[in-house]
């Protein structure tokens, strides 16, 4: 392995940083499906997250395996990670890889809150719908068993919605 041409690695980390992109994008798209309560586009986004994370990981897992290959090939430990093995590089190409390195982790935690961000909108969307449902039909509720074995409702809160009349 030529650590003098960081190209193939280079590429690596560009196909691993367009994945986490596109899954911003998807992520993105999901939430403003979310908001207008499109829920076939939301079901048509989660599965298009689901293709592009493989996708990601794919990414990842190929550039993960480069980067032993070159830690291994130049006696370091095959789990070093790749910002120590940058010095294997020459100076004036170490940026490039830095820069790469930089954005695939920023974009990384921002993919990471886009998810808990529609992950939380989604599970208050059901929270709703189960207290309309409890409030219009509650006999349509299904109960659960506490610990104890009583019956109860399984997590319905009227806070937001009270019958009338």
């Amino acid at each position: 392995m030529n650590a003098h041409d960081p190209a193939p690695l280079a590429d690596l980390l560009r196909a691993e940083l367009a994945g986490y992109g596109g899954l911003l994008a998807f992520f993105e798209r999901q939430q403003e499906a979310l908001m207008r309560r499109d829920v076939r586009a939301v079901s048509e986004y989660a599965a298009a997250i689901e293709r592009m994370a493989a996708e990601t990981a794919r990414s990842r897992e190929a550039r993960e395996q480069h980067v032993a290959a070159l830690a291994r090939a130049h006696g370091r430990p095959c789990d070093e990670s790749l910002r120590r093995l940058l010095d294997l590089f020459p100076a004036d190409r170490r940026p490039l890889l830095e820069a790469l390195i930089d954005e695939i982790n920023r974009l990384l935690q921002v993919v990471r809150r886009r998810a808990r961000q529609n992950h939380a909108i989604l599970v208050r969307a059901v929270e709703l719908r189960r207290e309309l449902l409890a409030t219009l039909r509650p006999d349509a509720v299904p109960r659960t068993y506490a610990p104890g074995g009583r019956a109860r409702t399984s997590g319905v809160s009227f806070s937001t919605l009270h019958a009338t009349g």
